[in-house]
């Protein structure tokens, strides 16, 4: 069964018909923020993930889903997709590093040459799909990431 894509709250369109007091209907329903600031905070959280740049990956999508979570249904969204992607690409590096340390032993250091520079190919993996996220959101598509928007639409989804 084909899911519909979620709408974040939207009620209208600016220029779509207008309420009877004669203005347009448009902006989030519930929503405390600008689409515009809706836009850019999802953005952020989609570049928090540089922040593993010094050692703080996850720290910038949760703040950002603490702060907007109840105000904005759009920007908690993808801050919550964003702050998961980060916490599972931490798991993924502390068992890469571990498998790493053991080959390394095991080959007497020689793994080294081999497990340094797939370590740096695998950090950049999460930082340009973040980057690439955050690049889309901001141009208005509501970016997915694979397995982990579902899990979390899966959450919020009432039946």
């Amino acid at each position: 069964m084909q899911q519909e894509p979620r709408n974040y709250g939207r009620v209208h369109e600016p220029g779509d018909p207008v309420d009877n007091s004669g203005e347009e209907l448009g902006g989030y329903s519930g929503s405390g923020i600008s689409p515009e600031d809706e836009r850019t905070w999802s953005m952020f959280s989609h570049l928090s993930v540089l922040a593993a740049l010094v050692g703080l990956m996850p720290i910038g999508a949760l703040v950002v889903w603490l702060v907007y979570k109840d105000r904005s249904p759009r920007v908690g969204f993808h801050a919550l997709q964003a702050l998961w992607y980060q916490v599972a690409w931490l798991v993924i590096f502390v068992a890469a590093g571990i498998m790493g340390f053991f080959l390394t032993v095991i080959t007497l250091g020689l793994a080294i040459f081999l497990v340094i520079p797939a370590g740096f190919l695998l950090g950049l993996v999460p930082i340009i799909h973040g980057c690439y996220a955050a690049y889309k959101v901001y141009n208005g598509e509501d970016y997915r990431y694979p397995f982990i928007a579902d899990r979390i639409d899966g959450v919020n989804r009432t039946i």
